[in-house]
């Protein structure tokens, strides 16, 4: 279990793996599968509920990508520049 752990973490850490903004774009897919399934059944609750979901993971996506990579990016160039 520990293993595991600590190899979610390097993956985390390092640049390749981009696993927060990753889980939180498949959130975003199961809003939009969700999205869809309330839009044909005409379930205006599953469609609020669907599209609520998506929203919440595009936005955590990008901002998970922002703070996760971006930054990391940024404080090495910066630590170039000095």
């Amino acid at each position: 279990m520990l293993r595991l752990i600590r190899n979610l973490r390097h993956l985390e850490r390092n640049e390749e793996g981009h696993a927060a903004p990753a889980l939180l774009a498949m959130v975003g897919a199961a809003g939009a599968i969700v999205l869809g399934i309330g839009a044909a059944e005409d379930s205006s609750v599953a469609s609020i509920i669907g599209g609520v979901v998506l929203g919440v993971g595009v936005l955590g996506a990008i901002v998970s990508n922002h703070l996760t990579v971006d930054y990391e990016i940024y404080r090495r160039l910066d630590d170039l520049e000095k």
